[in-house]
């Protein structure tokens, strides 16, 4: 698998119980990575870790609500422990995609959006880039989205809090990048996975503006996670690769 090949990483990866997460966490495992599988359904995550384990891969998982900073700081230092001392890849997967109106944002769904999106990612890594760059390598990924890009009434919230992920990546890669630590983020187009399977035709509509006219699979979006994390994307810092069809073309 040459550069590809994720044997002897450890990876934690957020809102990994679902969708793109699993989809990543899988995959990390399938190249050779210890995955830690963090979120916040047990039952959820314990499934997603069993099936990993079954294909002979390493995996574990982690409860862990990232909208409380104490919760996400415990979660760092568990990684740490699991990765028998050491965290070399972080996946900041885990994030809120709530749209409406922007009179109709009650204070508490912008506290919860931001504090998910936002600073769960920038505690994160204020906790595990510094152990990277002493180490001299590491790769973070971050999620971002089409609409922290493109204004698109009803995204203000959404697209906001991901704007802000795409400067962090940014800032991140100037901040880190000269110690070997890599940082990138992936902006996705429409996914159909568990969270946006209640858009039912809105999402279908979404994806039919690009030039590949669906939405993708949760797969697809893992292997390009997958691709920064590795070697294969040794010269690739403070990028922000879309993966959406080709929405970003047209």
């Amino acid at each position: 698998m040459g550069s590809f090949d994720l044997a002897g990483r450890v990876a934690l990866v957020t809102g990994a119980t679902s969708g793109i997460g699993a989809a990543t966490v899988a995959l990390l495992a399938e190249r050779g990575a210890q995955v830690v599988v963090a979120g916040r359904d047990r039952s959820r995550g314990e499934a997603v870790v069993s099936a990993i384990r079954d294909r002979g891969g390493k995996a574990a998982f982690v409860p862990a609500d990232l909208r409380e900073t104490e919760s996400v700081r415990q979660l760092a230092q568990k990684a740490v422990a699991l990765g028998g001392g050491q965290v070399d890849i972080l996946v900041n997967n885990a994030g809120s995609y709530p749209f409406g109106p922007t009179e109709q944002a009650q204070e508490r769904d912008i506290d919860a959006v931001y504090a998910l999106n936002v600073k769960a990612p920038f505690h994160l890594v204020a906790a595990l880039a510094p152990a990277m760059a002493e180490r001299g390598s590491g790769a973070i990924v971050n999620l971002s989205t089409i609409a922290a890009e493109t204004g698109m009434a009803g995204m203000a919230l959404y697209g906001s809090s991901k704007a802000a992920v795409e400067l962090l990546t940014k800032a991140w890669a100037a901040e880190y990048g000269p110690h070997g630590v890599r940082v990138n983020a992936v902006r996705p187009g429409p996914v159909q996975t568990e969270g946006t399977a209640g858009m039912g035709g809105d999402l279908d509509a979404l994806a039919a503006q690009a030039p590949a006219g669906r939405p993708a699979a949760p797969r697809e979006i893992a292997e390009a996670i997958a691709y920064l994390a590795s070697d294969a994307a040794s010269f690739v810092q403070g990028a922000v690769l879309p993966v959406d069809g080709g929405r970003s073309a047209v």
